[in-house]
């Protein structure tokens, strides 16, 4: 049996996205004990979301190199929500072009991997094993 590489390579990346968001938790402790905060309560929140977000992120990681449906299912919508922030990234009045793009691409490419991947899996389930 062969090896779904596209779901493998996806995998990696999801979960080097969950480890940006552990480094972006760092980020935000170390702004809390610094004092660059205007509600402790609001930053303790924003730090503990930020963690959950993350065990999630590199928990669909972990599901997806083994190759589990529901890890693919969650990194998709994983990426269709920092496309969601990239586009907002892009427009306003504080737009940045620079920051959509770093947050697009790879959004995009961890995308159509995982699209790669599911149609693997969905072969593999029908019989027709992986491709």
């Amino acid at each position: 049996m062969r090896t779904n590489v596209s779901g493998r390579v996806a995998a990696v990346l999801v979960i080097l996205e969950g480890l940006g968001v552990l480094v972006l938790a760092v980020w935000q402790l170390v702004a809390l004990f610094s004092g660059d905060t205007g509600s402790i309560e609001s930053a303790i929140a924003l730090v503990v979301l930020t963690v959950v977000g993350a065990a999630a992120v590199l928990a669909f990681g972990v599901a997806t190199w083994r190759e589990q449906s529901w890890g693919r299912s969650g990194a998709i919508v994983t990426q269709l929500l920092i496309l969601a922030v990239a586009l907002g990234a892009a427009t306003g009045a504080y737009a940045d072009p620079g920051i959509a793009l770093v947050l697009a691409v790879p959004a995009v490419v961890v995308l159509v991997l995982l699209v790669l991947a599911v149609r693997e899996a969905g072969r593999a389930a029908r019989g027709g094993g992986p491709v």
